[in-house]
């Protein structure tokens, strides 16, 4: 892969590009997870759970078939929803509470979506390799749920 920094830069104006225009959060939503699922190496799942009636229920997304349904609190994307913090998690196994909906995921990544210091989605990324995200990734990642956040924020 080319350098990080630069790849995500591509790609942050590829995010930027796909939603600035669209005001629908589920088309975004569905975008972003194909842009990610494409253009990441060694990622099996990615996808949206949206925060609805106080609990994640599955948005767009690309990969296998997925928990349809996770509490607040519980598991790496509950965790990250009710922290409204960035969980990076290199082995999932070690993870208190663990969701395993894919058995060979074993990374993983979260990351909150805030609408007016609410949080209402989680993106979330998993990985059959080992430690796949690191800090690089992360701030990537971020800077492209920002971008999805104010295509939110435009829409009202």
């Amino acid at each position: 892969m080319t350098n990080k920094t630069e790849f995500y830069r591509e790609l942050l104006a590829q995010a930027q590009s796909l939603v600035s225009d669209e005001t629908d959060p589920i088309a975004n939503m569905a975008n972003i997870s194909a842009l990610l699922f494409d253009a990441l190496v060694e990622v099996n799942w990615v996808g949206f759970y949206r925060v609805l009636d106080g609990e994640l229920v599955l948005g767009p997304f690309q990969g296998k078939v997925a928990c349809i349904r996770i509490p607040l609190g519980v598991g790496v994307c509950g965790t990250a929803a009710q922290t409204i913090t960035t969980q990076r998690i290199d082995d999932v196994h070690q993870f208190d509470g663990h969701i395993a909906c894919d058995a060979s995921s074993n990374s993983e990544i979260v990351i909150p979506v805030q609408l007016k210091g609410d949080t209402i989605a989680v993106l979330d990324i998993d990985s059959t390799r080992f430690e796949r995200f690191d800090q690089d990734d992360q701030n990537g990642l971020e800077l492209i749920v920002r971008v999805f956040e104010q295509s939110l924020t435009a829409s009202e």
